[in-house]
């Protein structure tokens, strides 16, 4: 164990990120959050999952749009990084710096969450009109942009019309991410429909490098999007699910305010999450899930 633990430049609900000067070293930690707030607990395996699967999506999308990634190879890191390869191993990449668009380019291709409540009260999701008598988790004709607010950590993310983020990053650079977000997810839910797991609704992050529009942090990851197991999906209910979904469920029904602390997780809701994130890698990458790295030190958090 590492008698100096490392202190991140800055670190957001899940990964702690490391400046190297023209690039980036995003950690993801076992941290998980629901409804905006870190919980205390941390999720066993779920950072090497959320990289690993990270990694793969970029390596199938790449084609598609381009991305910030560079190499997982820790051997490749500063001397100083040197006493913390084995957490760092499995849970690390070292990335492109970008510069960030200030809005989160969320895509639905089904009625759920959010959206479904607010379909229920007006007829539209996040203000995007939508065709009367669709149930819970119906598929949409085609999939829609619904661009959100990036929230300080304990704060809300607040969805948005497509005109708001066209206000915030520009008209033209707001039509870029609406086309580039939809490519990615349609692109990705046909592989996911392939491997059994409906990719019901994403996040995505978006910077500019050299100009150039880039896909940037975590891809498709069950902490970013919802998936959903095909071979039991039916319209009308809410679905099973592979995502932190499990755990919203259970803050709800322990009857939590979704207001900072967040209560302790039972050791089975943790080992249970854990169990359906490295289910969703298996099935998308068609791979074992073998730990590479070392638990994460609770101090480096």
């Amino acid at each position: 164990m590492p008698q100096t633990p490392l202190r991140p430049d800055a670190q957001g609900k899940v990964r702690d990120i490391y400046d190297l000067g023209d690039r980036l070293l995003l950690v993801a930690s076992d941290r998980i959050s629901a409804f905006d707030v870190v919980l205390p607990d941390p999720i066993p395996f779920k950072g090497e999952v959320l990289t690993k699967l990270s990694l793969f999506w970029f390596d199938l999308l790449g084609s598609t749009v381009p991305n910030h990634f560079l190499t997982a190879d820790v051997s490749t890191l500063p001397a100083e990084f040197e006493p913390h390869l084995p957490w760092l191993r499995g849970r690390s990449m070292m990335v492109k710096k970008a510069q960030v668009f200030p809005v989160e380019c969320i895509v639905r291709g089904y009625l759920a969450g959010s959206g479904w409540k607010e379909y229920r009260q007006q007829g539209t999701a996040c203000g995007i009109g939508l065709p009367p008598g669709l149930r819970e988790s119906s598929r949409l004709d085609e999939p829609i942009f619904t661009p959100s607010t990036k929230a300080e950590i304990g704060d809300h993310d607040e969805n948005i019309s497509f005109d708001r983020a066209a206000e915030i990053v520009g008209p033209d650079a707001a039509r870029r991410l609406r086309d580039a977000s939809i490519a990615v997810y349609s692109r990705a839910r046909e592989h996911a429909a392939e491997r059994g797991i409906i990719i019901a609704d994403t996040k995505f992050e978006f910077g500019t490098i050299d100009g150039e529009i880039t896909l940037v942090d975590e891809v498709l990851t069950p902490d970013s999007s919802r998936f959903w197991p095909a071979d039991d999906y039916e319209p009308g209910r809410a679905q099973a699910s592979f995502d932190k979904q499990f755990v919203r469920d259970w803050l709800e029904a322990a009857g939590w305010d979704k207001r900072p602390p967040a209560p302790t997780l039972p050791d089975d809701v943790r080992e249970a999450t854990s169990e359906k994130y490295i289910a969703a890698y298996e099935m998308i990458t068609g791979q074992d899930f073998v730990p590479e790295g070392a638990p994460m030190p609770q101090t480096e958090s």
